[in-house]
C-alpha cells in the first residue's frame, strides 16, 4: 500500500508542478500516456522496461533480505562483454551459440556478485563497499578490452565487432526481440520462489530481522550467497540481451548511460524489495521514460521532468514523522 500511495502521490505532485508552472497538466499527462503505451509506442516502452524490469530484480532478490546490491553496472557490464566474446569468437552454431552467451552472460554476472559477496560473508567486508567498488575495476577492464585488443578496428569507436545475425536473439514484433520473453519467465520464477517456497519464506524472515533469522536456524551467510549470485546473474543476463538483441556488439558505455542500474535500484526500493511490487514500478519507470519523449514534443516540458517525478515517489517513501521525546 505504501508503494501505491507514493507512485499516486508522485504523480499528483507532478500534476501540481506542471500546472505551477504554466502548463497544462491534463494535456501533458496524455501526452505522457500516449507517448507509452499507445501501439506504435508500445515496442519502445517494452524495450525500456526489458532491461529496467532485470535490472530491478537484480536489486530486488537481495534487496527482499535487507541487503542492498550497488554492484549492478559491474554485474550488466561483465554479463554483456562475455556475452559479445562467445557470440563472436565461440563456435559458430547459431541458436545454439545464442544460447551459450546467454548462459555464459548469465555465469559472468553471478560470479562477480558472489565475489562480491563472499567479502562480507569472508572478510567482514560491507556489501556496500564490496559490491559498488568491485564494479570499477571491472568497467574500467572492459573498456580496455574494446578500446584496444578486441576493438573493431574498421571503426573510431570503443567498440566490438558485430555479432553473427546468426546468433542474435530473435525479433518477436517490430523492435522487440526474444529477451523480452527471457525475462518475463525470470518475473514469473522470482515471484512463484517469494511466494510459495521455503526458500522465499526464509528471505522474508531475514529480511524482517536477521538476527530472529539466524537464531531460527536460517544459515543468512549461505542464503546472502545464493541471492546476490542470483541477483548478479539476471543484471548479466540484462547485459546479454541488450549486447545480442539490441546493439549487435559490446560498445564502451552504451550499457551504462541509461542508468538502467541505479533507476532499478530505486523500483526495487520503491516496492521495498517486494518483486511483484517492484516489478510493477519498473514497469511504471519505463513509462515515464518513453512517454517523457511525447510529453516534451507535446508541451515542450523537459524530459528530464520524468526523472523528477521518480525521485518524488523514492522521497515520498523515505519519509517518516518525526517523534518527539517530552522532558518532564
Amino acid at each position: 500500500m505504501a508503494a501505491l500511495a507514493a507512485l499516486v502521490f508522485g504523480t499528483v505532485l507532478a500534476l501540481a508542478i506542471l500546472a505551477g508552472s504554466g502548463t497544462n497538466p491534463f494535456v501533458a499527462m496524455a501526452s505522457l500516456i500516449h507517448g507509452s503505451l499507445a501501439p506504435e509506442s508500445l515496442s519502445d516502452t517494452i524495450n525500456w522496461a526489458v532491461p529496467l524490469v532485470g535490472m530491478t530484480l537484480a536489486a530486488a532478490i537481495p534487496l527482499r533480505a535487507g541487503i542492498i546490491n550497488l554492484g549492478g553496472d559491474g554485474q550488466l557490464v561483465a554479463g554483456g562483454l562475455v556475452a559479445a566474446l562467445v557470440a563472436i569468437y565461440g563456435p559458430q552454431m547459431g541458436a545454439l551459440t545464442t544460447a551459450l552467451a546467454v548462459l555464459a552472460a548469465i555465469v559472468a554476472g553471478g560470479l562477480v556478485a558472489l565475489v562480491a559477496a563472499l567479502g562480507e560473508t569472508k572478510f567482514r567486508i560491507p556489501l556496500l563497499i564490496s559490491s559498488l567498488l568491485l564494479s570499477y575495476p571491472i568497467v574500467g577492464v572492459a573498456s580496455y578490452l574494446v578500446t584496444t585488443p578486441l576493438a573493431d578496428v574498421g571503426s573510431g569507436l570503443a567498440q566490438t565487432v558485430q555479432v553473427p545475425e546468426a546468433v542474435r536473439l530473435g525479433l518477436l514484433g517490430g523492435s522487440v526481440n526474444a529477451g523480452a520473453i527471457l525475462i518475463l519467465l525470470i518475473c514469473v520464477a522470482v515471484v512463484v520462489i517469494d511466494r510459495f517456497t521455503v526458500f522465499g519464506m526464509h528471505v522474508q524472515v531475514q529480511g524482517r530481522n536477521s538476527k530472529f533469522a539466524l537464531y531460527s536456524g536460517v544459515n543468512t551467510e549461505a542464503q546472502t550467497l545464493q541471492l546476490m549470485a542470483a541477483g548478479g546473474a539476471i543484471a548479466g543476463l540484462v547485459g546479454g540481451v541488450l549486447v545480442l538483441g539490441s546493439f549487435y556488439r559490446f560498445i564502451d558505455g552504451a550499457l551504462l548511460t541509461p542508468g538502467y542500474t541505479y533507476s532499478g535500484l530505486m523500483a526495487a526500493l520503491v516496492g521495498n524489495g517486494h518483486p511483484l511490487l517492484s516489478i510493477v514500478t519498473a514497469l511504471f519507470f519505463s513509462a515515464l521514460q518513453t512517454g517523457g519523449f511525447a510529453m516534451q514534443r507535446a508541451t515542450g516540458v523537459p524530459r528530464v521532468f520524468t526523472t523528477m517525478m521518480q525521485a518524488a515517489v523514492v522521497l515520498v517513501l523515505t519519509l517518516k514523522p518525526g517523534k518527539h521525546e517530552s522532558h518532564d
